[in-house]
């Protein structure tokens, strides 16, 4: 691992990250490596997330502040809870990892162009996905797929990746039953990575990175105990 200048850190083959606190202003920490699931992993232990266009090297992240959710605090508008309470979704688990990453990659985002979602990070997810560590929440709606989400299962930490929607609700269907799924299991939080107003809405929050890291090391700590 080679340093480049005061900041960002060059990647070799060498399975190590620098410590993701080392990460610049704008939260970027390093530059290179691979996307094996070995390296994934560990990232994801580290608290730090790949995150680059197509045509650039492989870039790794861990901002300042963190959004993260604690399953506890889901924000249920009386709308939405007419809508999980109903029969017009209906949703499975990793049913088609595949095709919900292919979805996340293809929808058209507002303010963005082209997806980071290369052909390459889908690879390296689904092999994630074979070895159960990455898992999918898909929605459906009159037997088509609608929305859905995916991310990485650490235990008791959920790192989530992307959401689609093709029709309105659909993701935050998804994102609530997630949301469930894990306070029944006593999961600590959700990883949401960056700020939006449509997380917030749904009640995730802003952390410093310090308190992100400390929390996450003290789950994956205790899951080796």
């Amino acid at each position: 691992m080679k340093k480049k200048n005061s900041e960002i850190y060059f990647l070799t083959d060498r399975l190590e990250f620098p410590p993701a606190d080392n990460a610049n202003e704008d939260g970027l920490l390093a530059v290179g490596g691979d996307l094996s699931s070995s390296r994934l992993l560990l990232a994801y232990k580290s608290g730090i997330f790949p995150w680059f266009n197509d045509d650039s090297l492989i870039l790794w992240w861990s901002p300042n502040p963190r959004m993260i959710l604690f399953p506890h605090k889901i924000r249920i508008s009386k709308s939405m809870r007419q809508i999980l309470s109903g029969t017009r979704f209906t949703l499975t688990r990793n049913k088609c990892f595949r095709e919900v990453i292919e979805n996340c990659a293809e929808i058209e985002r507002s303010g963005q162009e082209g997806t980071w979602i290369t052909d390459n990070m889908i690879e390296a997810y689904l092999q994630l996905h074979h070895r159960g560590i990455a898992k999918s929440y898909e929605v459906w709606e009159e037997g088509k797929l609608v929305g859905g989400l995916y991310g990485v299962d650490l235990g008791h930490v959920f790192c989530g990746e992307s959401m689609f929607s093709k029709v309105s609700n659909a993701s935050k269907f998804a994102f609530i039953k997630l949301a469930q799924d894990l306070e029944s299991h006593n999961y600590k939080f959700i990883d949401c990575q960056l700020y939006t107003k449509h997380l917030e809405s749904l009640g995730a929050e802003e952390i410093p990175r310090k308190e992100f890291l400390e929390l996450l090391q003290a789950e994956i700590q205790g899951r080796k105990q």
